[in-house]
């Protein structure tokens, strides 16, 4: 599911990523939309689509990959599939940085969005077409397609609103539920043809391989991003002008300054692309993805810490902002803990329930990709109830590090519901639904403690002169949470699953434990800020 912050009113909102302009207020209040701007509707079923597409391939991702050759997978073990994943989804969140960029500084935000989902779309394709060099192709694609849009399109729903429009609050409310309405219905349907036997039989019935359901499953993810772009075109009339264009600087030598930083920046980036075709088509450098991706980690590890040394010991601050900032790297350490262990949905637990799962419910069998709706559908029923408890908490309400410290505890139970469940499989026997859906309960209330918090808690303790370069650490530590999440399921054929989720199980109780031990200390940091 998607990952959102809160407002203070409880209602979801996804703040855009650095250097994105400030919403432009509206000229005349547009309330065609229950209530709300008609951009919305536009915006609503775009984000409802595009995250049907990514949930739908996700779900589905990994168990291809993992599927025997006769079955129509790819036949990886999970030692290669498992990078593989986890190149994939880490790139997905560390994209949506440069793709904040190139909407700034080069395509405008709108057109950004639409040549984002565009990329998405031809990936999928590349996904449903049956060979290994498509399917590769897919993923990147998928990725840089997302990073364009997903960091984007939320910035729009901002633009729909006037600064002091009491609306905005409840705008991103209604857009969270068109992320997470997608969410859960994209696996129902793209795990029904890539896994179910009666859509097989289908398949039979019409003189067609029943083992190429897989790849009915991925187009139809991407005829799920060709509703989103259809919509989003129809709807572009609704939405804001200003982002129609680059933002530029009004003086004009600082525009000038940007076009040549931009132009610069550009021409690298498409040297650095040409040069690697070129190296690749003459068999100079063999790509190979397992390779690249166990190598990956050593781009974020260069990222993260140089970002922080950086931050902490290279720039000058006052004390009051360097003691912020310190305050800024242990969220980090926590949200990346957090979401090396939720993102696991996509990559064991997904296996768990493959393998390891009896996928009946009364009496009738179900495809194992279904799990991956659970957390969406929880959001949908619980967001807004742990909205109105912290509201009706009033003055009581727990401090974002308590929030912090709920939501590891959560997920900390969460996993040793795991290590119960996979003990028992351990011993042959497929165990009941309700143990992964019982985590999964327990998972999503553990993000809605923690996810609203996270943007709010980087946005007060930042220095005002980098906030939005802060704001991106949320980013980056989903990039990292989830590369260590799908790396994860590299272990899972060769690690005992008890001994895995204990480790899981460990992390989260010890940072939870830490978290609190740091209330009082990073409570006083946030009222400062």
């Amino acid at each position: 599911m998607a990952h959102l912050p809160l407002s203070a009113a409880g209602t979801a909102v996804e703040p855009p990523l650095a250097g994105s302009p400030a919403p432009a207020p509206t000229a005349v209040l547009d309330a065609r939309f229950f209530g709300h701007p008609r951009g919305l509707s536009t915006l609503f079923f775009t984000e409802m689509w595009e995250r049907f597409s990514y949930y739908g391939m996700r779900a589905l991702l990994i168990l291809f990959m993992t599927a025997p050759v006769a079955a129509g997978g790819l036949g990886f073990d999970t030692a290669k599939a498992g990078p593989i994943y986890a190149l994939y989804v880490s790139s997905v969140y560390l994209l949506a940085l440069p793709g904040g960029w190139v909407a700034d500084r080069v395509l405008g935000l709108r057109p950004a969005v639409m040549v984002g989902g565009a990329i998405i779309m031809v990936g999928h394709i590349c996904l449903a077409l049956p060979s290994l060099s498509t399917f590769y192709l897919g993923l990147v694609l998928i990725a840089v397609g997302t990073g364009l849009l997903k960091s984007n399109v939320s910035v729009l729903v901002g633009k729909l609103y006037a600064p002091d429009d009491v609306r905005r609050d409840a705008g991103y409310s209604v857009y969270y539920m068109g992320i997470n309405t997608g969410g859960f219905l994209a696996p129902l349907i793209t795990g029904w043809l890539g896994q179910s036997d009666s859509f097989k039989k289908i398949l039979v019935s019409m003189d067609m391989n029943p083992e190429s359901s897989w790849h009915w499953g991925f187009g139809a993810a991407a005829v799920g991003m060709f509703c989103g772009l259809v919509q989003y075109s129809l709807g572009g009339k609704y939405l804001s002008e200003d982002g129609r264009r680059p933002v530029r600087p009004a003086d004009p030598v600082a525009a000038a300054r940007v076009s040549r930083q931009t132009r610069l920046i550009g021409l690298g980036a498409l040297s650095l692309i040409a040069l690697t075709a070129v190296l690749v088509a003459t068999g100079t450098i063999t790509l190979d993805p397992e390779a690249i991706s166990r190598g990956f980690k050593w781009v974020l590890l260069g990222v993260t810490s140089g970002f922080f040394a950086w931050l902490l010991f290279i720039a000058k601050w006052s004390p009051e902002e360097r003691r912020r900032l310190v305050v800024v790297a242990i969220l980090f350490v926590a949200a990346t803990v957090f979401w090396m262990a939720y993102e696991q949905a996509g990559s064991t637990l997904n296996l768990f329930a493959e393998r390891s799962t009896d996928n009946v419910v009364l009496g009738r069998s179900f495809p194992a990709s279904w799990y991956q709706s659970v957390p969406s559908l929880f959001v949908i029923v619980f967001a807004a109830v742990f909205g109105a408890l912290w509201l009706r908490l009033g003055a009581r309400n727990p401090s974002s590090a308590a929030k912090f410290t709920l939501g590891l505890a959560f997920l900390g139970v969460a996993f040793a519901i795991m290590i119960g469940a996979s003990s028992i499989a351990a011993t042959g026997v497929r165990v009941s639904p309700w143990w992964l859906v019982g985590s999964y309960l327990l998972q999503v209330w553990g993000e809605l403690c923690l996810s609203p918090v996270g943007l709010s808690a980087m946005s007060s303790l930042a220095p005002r002169r980098i906030a939005g370069l802060v704001m991106g650490v949320w980013f980056l530590a989903l990039s990292v949470g989830s590369y260590l999440a799908g790396m994860a399921a590299s272990v899972y054929e060769t690690m005992p699953l008890p001994t895995l989720f204990t480790l899981v199980t460990a992390t989260a109780l010890v940072a939870g434990v830490v978290m609190a031990l740091l209330i009082r200390p990073i409570g006083r940091m946030l009222r400062e800020g």
